[in-house]
Formats: structure tokens, C-alpha cells, sequence
């Protein structure tokens, strides 16, 4: 099974997320969205599972920097549109596990996760 990371090679938390993968001697790709954009059947397949919400990072610059028309009245497709328009603004890291993604970084979930894609 291949383990794949998403997200931007200089956001601190995916930095976080890949040191503890080699740390541990996991295996894994990395997608950059600055230089490979998103893939809408993949992030469709995120939204899935994990909800818009918890994939759209209102937290960040880029997402402040939106115009108003774009941050207002957001539902699935338009977070959707607006994700793959603006990758940075997809929270990172996605570790994709193969049956499931992760969203984000917890060094203990990643721990329960990997082991258990180990058993």
C-alpha cells in the first residue's frame, strides 16, 4: 500500500507531518498543490469523507484575502470551486491511507493510524 501526502512543501505543519513519517520509516509520496495543483476527484473524495468544512482553511491568508463575494454564502460546491482554484486554502497535511484519509497533524493520531495500516 502507498501512503500519500497532500498539501504545500513549506507549511510548517506539513514539515511537522513528513519529519514524523521519516522518522519512522514510513513511505510516502508527496503532492504538492503549489506546483501540482489539486485533483478535483481526489478532493471530491476528501470532502467526502471528512465534510467541506473540515478541508477549508478560513484560517489562513489566503483565505482572507478572498474577495468578500467569495468567503460569504459558502456551501459545498462553492468551497469545493474555491479549493481548486486556490489549493492553499485546503488545510494540510492529507495523509491518505489507502481506506481512509487524515486531515491535518496530531502526532498520536498519525501513530494510531499508521500502526494500524501496519497490522
Amino acid at each position: 500500500m502507498t501512503i500519500s501526502m497532500y498539501g504545500i512543501k513549506n507549511c510548517s505543519t506539513v514539515k511537522k507531518a513528513r519529519i514524523w513519517l521519516e522518522d519512522r520509516g514510513v513511505a510516502y509520496t508527496f503532492h504538492d498543490y503549489k506546483t501540482a495543483g489539486a485533483d478535483e476527484s481526489l478532493l471530491r473524495r476528501f470532502v467526502k469523507e471528512h465534510g467541506w468544512e473540515a478541508l477549508l482553511n478560513r484560517a489562513g491568508t489566503t483565505f482572507r484575502n478572498l474577495p468578500e463575494a467569495d468567503r460569504e454564502n459558502i456551501d459545498e460546491e462553492k468551497a469545493i470551486a474555491l479549493m481548486l482554484a486556490n489549493p492553499s486554502i485546503i488545510k494540510r497535511p492529507v495523509l491518505d491511507l489507502g481506506k481512509k484519509t487524515l486531515v491535518g497533524f496530531k502526532s498520536e493520531v498519525y501513530e494510531a493510524a499508521v500502526s494500524a495500516t501496519r497490522a
